[in-house]
């Protein structure tokens, strides 16, 4: 028996453009788990995280005949998803503190000494990171937490390699500015 042919991206769109609605499950269950992911490192909320991706794909079911390249439609997702992200950053109460955040303070080996500078840490790792504007968080988690490459990273962005890489920088002089505040 000959396995199915998976439909491409493109195919996709075009079917649910042309009426079948079911056919966007496919898309979900292509880059869900990416897009959580990528929300999870950005927010530090898992329930902030799976609101934002269900907007995401929300805004982009509703927008999919706005998608000039259906073949890429992966990153289009990933560029309404980062979107949001930002936005939601940016309307974040600053006294918020996330469950993640929380969950790290909780003691996870039997030496209270260690524990407690790991909290004391990671406590300050993402007190820098909440500093950074919402763009400058998203291209260094991009970059040094999701190991992504300038050029791809350029094109979910759209933006040229050159401000990418100005951006990373300005990202990393900030969180060290930051970190040696603390220090």
């Amino acid at each position: 028996m000959v396995p199915p042919v998976e439909r491409t991206d493109a195919q996709v769109v075009r079917d649910v453009l042309s009426g079948d609605r079911d056919a966007y499950r496919l898309l979900v269950r292509r880059y869900g788990d990416v897009l959580h992911a990528h929300a999870l490192r950005m927010l530090e909320s898992q329930d902030e995280a799976a609101d934002i991706v269900q907007a995401a794909f929300v805004r982009g079911f509703k927008k999919l005949g706005a998608c000039r390249e259906p073949d890429r439609v992966g990153a289009w997702l990933f560029r309404i998803l980062a979107n949001l992200c930002k936005d939601h950053l940016r309307g974040r109460r600053k006294g918020h503190v996330s469950l993640a955040r929380l969950a790290a303070v909780l003691p996870g080996r039997s030496d209270p000494a260690a524990d407690a500078e790991d909290r004391e840490i990671r406590s300050r790792v993402w007190g820098a990171l909440d500093a950074l504007t919402p763009e400058q968080r998203e291209a260094f988690v991009l970059k040094h937490v999701e190991g992504r490459s300038y050029e791809e990273i350029a094109a979910v962005m759209d933006l040229s390699v050159a401000s990418l890489k100005m951006r990373v920088h300005r990202a990393r002089e900030a969180l060290r500015v930051l970190l040696e505040e603390y220090a």
